[in-house]
């Protein structure tokens, strides 16, 4: 696993694409910092780049640097679905990350990841890890890595060995709950 992280780590810190597993599907990422490397995954997925994308993140600690004000229920419900289907919550004020990240109301989605290699990569690269489903924008999400298309596949500066997919993702995207600043939610995907 170390080479693999190793090799990630390299492409994204001079602003590539890397395709990845998850704890929920495989995932296109980039360094979340940088703005060239997100405008790359918008084009590759054919993605309207008025909506937004995902960021990782390894552990709960960091989130308070990427948002201005974390609203108390993020904790509780990070701390409810651990362990159950990824969660990803939408917070305001995003903050550090590439513009072309947070969209028009300046907010970030974060999911705090369980997959070891996501967790370590992170750790290493220091920021956020932009993840989105590896399908163009409009059409399924691949379940496995045979499903991901070529031009998906292709599209990315490196690939990920398949045998790194845990086998305890779960194969489906996370559950999304927007929070605002006065604590109220909503739920956008279960």
């Amino acid at each position: 696993m170390e080479e693999q992280i190793q090799q990630a780590l390299e492409v994204l810190k001079r602003g590539g694409l890397i395709l990845y597993p998850t704890d929920t599907v495989w995932g296109i990422g980039c360094d979340a910092t940088q703005a060239d490397a997100v405008a790359r995954i918008f084009a590759l997925k054919r993605r309207d780049d008025a909506k937004s994308m995902i960021v990782l993140l390894d552990r709960p600690e960091q989130v308070v640097r990427w948002v201005q004000e974390v609203p108390s229920v993020a904790w509780e419900l990070w701390e409810a679905a651990e362990g159950a289907n990824p969660l990803t919550l939408i917070l305001p004020e995003g903050r550090g990350v590439a513009e072309n990240l947070l969209p028009a109301g300046k907010t970030l989605a974060i999911r705090l990841v369980q997959n070891e290699f996501c967790k370590r990569l992170i750790h290493r690269l220091g920021r956020p890890l932009v993840s989105t489903s590896a399908n163009l924008s409009g059409e399924p999400t691949p379940a496995t890595f045979d499903q991901i298309p070529a031009v998906i596949r292709e599209g990315v500066d490196w690939v990920a060995d398949t045998s790194m997919e845990e086998p305890s993702a779960t194969h489906k995207a996370s559950s999304i709950i927007r929070l605002d600043r006065d604590g109220s939610f909503t739920i956008l995907r279960a």
